[in-house]
């Protein structure tokens, strides 16, 4: 390898200035690390909402959590509230959260246990045995010993990027400000020589990370490496955000609002909450979307309404040639199980572990793309599910959803819980049993069957076990903090946020 291999980033926001904050921080002078990015150039910025992960991330580059938090205004997240998702009536909801339910055993889930219970008469319901669900049912939050809670955040996204900007300047990191007017390619390899700006400025480099959002300037519009659009499965083409004042204090939950034609996010930070509608344009207009979102916040707009179009999907090779695509130029899922930070983060940890010792390996290459590939698979089969497993069928957008093919890997996984109640993780899957559980049984898929194991306890051991699981859930949850006093004590933010 060079002394110093050139790496340029194309693009701020989010994708680009996590990229360039890890990268400085792990590979320090082994690298010369380039960002370009124009002020004229916005960037989508909704992205408030996160999972656990996060914190494991900011952990890697050296971020103080209480910085981070007071930087962007953020406040602690347990998991996400989903309503109307299975029937659409007023007591339709169910909570996705990030911790786990009771207790397992090696050979079967807690579920299974659960299921047990309720033939021999324990009525109690599946949240009442999940730490991180009842805290957030009553509004509680704070840090456990042991990492006892497990939790994500709810924050500013833009602010993110400029507090990552910081970090990785401080570790060597190299901002030019200007707008990308050609991508040079080398006429023999065919791979990316140099980005020319409008300016006239010429930036070469070795490998080129492309954080250019949905333009996908270098991984698509240079080099064409292809794009398999999901949309038969995720219908959602648009979405409309807005922010707005905070009128309550802030819980420690996201909501996510299923309406006739897609969903309604609401996410609160300490001095503000995010809005957006998501839906699709097939069923519901750009100006009845508007008017739908605007009857359905709390507090004044802050902001003028963000029009967003979007393709779900991924890209066929998200590393090609010496071009690595990050964040939206990579992909997008929609925002539902809050995983679009996450895929930058998986994207830039996977290319530290793989950065070229010199000239890039194909097989690098290969595995890259594979595991990115298995990585968006996965998390685009557990959004599908929240569409599939629905009873609704009051308008035509959910006749649709209930009605459409899906993955065989997604129909495998349902047939299986349904039938067994078992759930099986596999290579390093994002969304562990818990979730799968939780979010099944929350759309109404319930077991026929669970372990024969479960049998082997006697009516007192299992009576020991379950009321010992809640009560405590029950005594942890009565000696929390309020979230929204923890939040103000710990990390309180000193003026409100810019907008």
């Amino acid at each position: 390898m060079n002394p110093a291999q050139r790496i340029v980033v194309a693009g701020g926001g989010t994708a680009g200035w996590m990229a360039a904050a890890a990268i400085a921080h792990t590979m320090g002078e082994t690298v010369e690390l380039t960002l370009v990015e124009s002020d004229a150039i916005g960037t989508v910025g909704v992205g408030e909402s996160t999972i656990p992960p996060l914190a494991t991330f900011n952990r890697v580059i050296g971020v103080k959590e209480a910085d981070f938090m007071r930087a962007t205004s953020a406040t602690f997240k347990l998991g996400i509230w989903f309503e109307g998702w299975r029937t659409g009536e007023p007591n339709d909801r169910y909570f996705h959260s990030f911790g786990l339910t009771g207790r397992d055993h090696w050979s079967a889930g807690f579920q299974h246990f659960w299921l047990h219970g309720r033939e021999k008469g324990h009525g109690e319901p599946y949240d009442d045995y999940c730490l991180e669900l009842m805290a957030a049912r009553a509004g509680k939050f704070a840090h456990l010993p042991d990492n006892r809670m497990n939790y994500a955040y709810q924050l500013d996204a833009t602010a993110y990027g400029r507090f990552l900007r910081g970090l990785a300047e401080k570790n060597g990191a190299r901002r030019i400000e200007g707008k990308i007017a050609k991508v040079q390619l080398d006429g023999e390899s065919g791979d990316i020589a140099a980005l020319m700006l409008e300016s006239g400025e010429r930036i070469e480099g070795d490998l080129f990370l492309d954080c250019t959002g949905f333009r996908a300037l270098l991984i698509e519009q240079a080099l064409h490496a292809g794009f398999d659009d999901w949309t038969h499965w995720l219908p959602c083409d648009a979405a409309i955000a807005i922010q707005t004042d905070s009128v309550h204090a802030a819980p420690p939950y996201t909501r996510a609002m299923a309406h006739d034609a897609g969903w309604q996010w609401r996410i609160p930070l300490q001095h503000r909450t995010g809005n957006g509608l998501v839906y699709c344009s097939r069923y519901l207009s750009r100006d009845d979307a508007l008017e739908r979102i605007r009857g359905n916040i709390e507090g004044a707009a802050i902001t003028e309404p963000n029009f967003l179009r979007f393709t779900t999907g991924a890209r066929r090779r998200q590393w090609y040639r010496n071009c690595i695509a990050i964040g939206l130029s990579g992909g997008f899922m929609e925002p539902l199980e809050s995983t679009s930070i996450h895929l930058i983060q998986r994207a830039v940890l996977r290319l530290i572990r793989m950065m070229p010792a010199g000239r890039v390996s194909e097989r690098d290459i290969a595995e890259f793309n594979d595991q990115q590939r298995i990585d968006m698979e996965q998390i685009r089969d557990f959004l599908i599910l929240h569409y599939k497993a629905t009873d609704r069928s009051d308008s035509a957008f959910w006749r649709h959803c209930a009605a459409m093919e899906i993955p065989e890997t997604l129909a495998h996984k349902i047939d299986l819980f349904r039938e067994t109640g078992r759930v099986f993780r596999r290579n390093e899957e994002l969304f562990a049993e818990n979730s799968w559980v939780q979010v099944m049984m929350g759309q109404g898929i319930v077991p026929q069957h669970y372990h024969p194991i479960a049998a082997k306890l006697g009516d007192a051991e299992l009576d020991r076990l379950l009321s010992g699981l809640r009560e405590n859930v029950s005594r942890t949850v009565g000696s929390l903090p309020a979230h929204a006093e923890y939040v103000a004590r710990y990390c309180a933010a000193k003026t409100p946020d810019a907008v």
